[in-house]
């Protein structure tokens, strides 16, 4: 099969504008195609697709993608690259149409710009069934044309982290519990020389002091896993690191503060800031980024028993820190409190993390963009700038005072894990709870709550588990990598 890009014309009217790849397809054929989208009615909207069978004896099918208007760049209303976007769009729907019809391989054009068409390509086409009988048929997207080869890699190492992440996410909790997932991403690093995994056991965690951490691990009869990556990319190796740290849920039942049943499956996807900072880090080593980058993702259950904590328990952090346990199922932040105390030990450039922390990250920003809470303007703008090119936006909120009083306001200990006013701002109180343990100054912790599943938002992902802001994390390592370098 064969994808082709076609530019919208400013009316109806007026001959198609194909790209270069599609003109000289057209030539090939000697313009059979152009005259057949004439006679298929109006122009080809952006998104939609027309199929064409027994055109040319190299390729059984051609679907001509829409691809919006050419030249179109950023758009500072939507905080995103469009002309990248609409390219990520098109081939995905054209490449699903091939899979649809069964052709097990697929060329791609380019569209201008190889690694968003890529990146189209790898993301539509992907989808979890593993443990089907019945499987769609299988398609190897390639670049159409010589030209933009290293481009158009590039966006599959990128596409191909974020569906790492997918699939970790999108796998049932039995498949994937806190040593699986540990074992899974040593596996996917294991070709690389210059990475080293540590799969901690529970003792380790223990002779750490992470009481937070071990306090919700307890209530499982999975055992908790701290999963440590040192990604050594930079010329010298004690260069200070970019540090990730990923909320590492891989089943949340809300514990003795129970769920409701409804919907509770979906909670397999609680790993998902250790899925795509993990992914992330599998990326940049593909992509051998000149740069040092640690991962940790702090990883178990969070289930009701008799060991469980219960609602007013005190439990002391690795920093000292005492916590009141004043609803149980705000457990990513007991787990990232440890996690962050530990990250301070690796003099750090930056420590980002990301946790599919709160259900009010959700009700705020809804899948449109990961919540971004930082104490560092210089952070924000790289975060925010390469959000702008991968279309996987991120949005500033607030880290005031006025919720870290309402966290620290505490009964019983030096912390609730709870804001006061209950859910008034609780995104912005789990983020001030957060910030109790940093003492970093370029700190930035993702909410991805809202991004974890796309039902039909994106439309170059399939519904399921969206492995987002994966891309984003990678192209800010990539920047910063830069940044050293010059």
């Amino acid at each position: 099969g064969l994808v082709l890009g076609i530019y919208s014309t400013e009316k109806d009217e007026g001959a198609a504008q194909f790209t270069s790849a599609g003109d000289a397809f057209d030539r090939l054929v000697s313009g059979k195609l152009r005259e057949l989208l004439s006679v298929c009615g109006p122009s080809l909207k952006k998104g939609k697709t027309r199929t064409f069978h027994g055109l040319h004896q190299d390729f059984l099918s051609v679907v001509v993608v829409g691809l919006g208007k050419k030249n179109a760049g950023v758009n500072d209303q939507e905080n995103w690259n469009e002309g990248k976007e609409n390219i990520r769009a098109a081939v995905a729907a054209g490449c699903r149409q091939i899979q649809d019809l069964e052709i097990p391989c697929v060329e791609v054009d380019p569209c201008g710009d190889a690694q968003a068409a890529a990146e189209g390509a790898v993301l539509g086409l992907h989808e979890y069934n593993d443990l089907k009988q019945k499987k769609k048929p299988v398609v190897t997207p390639q670049l159409h044309g010589s030209a933009e080869s290293e481009a158009w890699q590039k966006g599959v190492i990128y596409a191909e982290g974020q569906n790492l992440a997918r699939y970790l996410m999108e796998a049932p909790a039995n498949y994937i519990t806190p040593i699986k997932f540990a074992e899974h991403i040593e596996q996917k690093l294991r070709s690389f020389s210059n990475v080293k995994v540590h799969i901690r056991p529970e003792s380790w965690i223990a002779t750490q002091q992470m009481g937070a951490f071990l306090s919700v691990a307890k209530g499982s009869t999975e055992p908790p896993i701290f999963l440590e990556i040192h990604y050594l990319g930079g010329a010298n190796t004690n260069d200070p690191p970019l540090v990730f740290v990923g909320k590492g849920v891989t089943f949340d039942s809300g514990g003795i503060s129970l769920k409701p049943s409804s919907g509770m499956d979906a909670m397999r996807a609680d790993m998902g800031g250790a899925a795509t900072v993990c992914s992330a880090i599998v990326t940049a080593a593909a992509l051998n980024l000149p740069l040092n980058i640690i991962g940790l993702a702090p990883l178990c259950e969070n289930m009701p028993s008799g060991k469980a904590n219960k609602p007013g328990d005190v439990v002391r952090a690795k920093n000292g820190k005492t916590i009141q346990v004043d609803n149980t199922d705000a457990e990513g932040r007991l787990l990232l409190a440890d996690a962050l105390c530990y990250a301070h030990n690796f003099n750090a450039r930056a420590i980002v993390n990301a946790a599919t922390l709160t259900g009010a990250m959700d009700v705020a920003l809804g899948s449109a963009a990961t919540g971004v809470f930082t104490n560092s303007s210089w952070l924000w703008t790289h975060l925010y700038e390469a959000s702008v090119l991968t279309g996987d936006r991120v949005w500033r909120m607030p880290l005031f005072e006025h919720y870290t009083k309402q966290v620290t306001d505490c009964p019983l200990a030096d912390l609730s894990n709870i804001g006061k006013y209950s859910r008034a701002g609780g995104a912005c109180t789990a983020a001030a709870f957060l910030k109790e343990f940093v003492t970093a100054s370029h700190w930035a912790h993702l909410d991805i709550a809202g991004v974890m599943s796309n039902k039909d938002e994106v439309p170059y992902l399939r519904k399921g588990m969206a492995g987002r802001p994966t891309r984003t994390l990678v192209e800010f390592a990539a920047r910063l990598s830069q940044d050293s370098h010059n």
